[in-house]
């Protein structure tokens, strides 16, 4: 699924679709360049969850937890990762569990460690705005992007055929 969100308004709403559509649980691979909206999204995911306040990115704690609505929610940074093996020092294992909703920044970062993802999102910055594609990896990941391909805004997100292409 590609997507066109044409601020940071339509990227948090995406993603509060999107937590929405993951009912609580999944690993999310969130991939793109510094800038391009990993944390904006995560911000949106929380928010399908009730929380209201500032969302940063754990660059340097690697993990940060959430309980909302009795969903554990964990958002990792992985891009300062000196090694994968660091993920088992912070009790990576018991947090990217089934029962779970985790979010992982630079999930590159933790190749060979991380558990595969139920759903891999790849931002870009196209303009002033951005191109999220969205690629389901499990079923969860494909139950999840069903539900999420019933939400009505999508219309207004969906990337036209050829936009963002080179020569497009």
């Amino acid at each position: 699924m590609r997507l066109r969100l044409d601020d940071e308004a339509s990227q948090v709403a995406l993603g509060e679709c999107l937590g929405r559509a993951l009912g609580g649980r999944g690993r999310v691979h969130l991939e793109g360049e510094l800038g391009a909206g990993k944390t904006t999204l995560t911000r949106g995911v929380l928010r399908a969850y009730g929380h209201r306040g500032a969302v940063k990115s754990p660059t340097y704690t690697l993990v940060e937890p959430y309980t909302l609505d009795g969903v554990r929610i964990y958002h990792f940074d992985l891009y300062r990762l000196g090694d994968p093996e660091e993920l088992e020092f912070i009790g990576g294992r018991d947090l990217l569990g089934d029962d779970a909703l985790s979010l992982i920044e630079w999930p590159g970062r933790g190749e060979g460690w991380l558990p595969p993802p139920d759903l891999c999102v790849s931002l870009r910055v196209l303009g002033t705005g951005r191109e999220a594609r969205l690629e389901a990896v499990s079923d969860h990941g494909r139950a999840a992007l069903a539900r999420l391909a019933e939400e009505p805004r999508l219309v207004t997100w969906r990337a036209r055929d050829g936009e963002g292409e080179a020569g497009a």
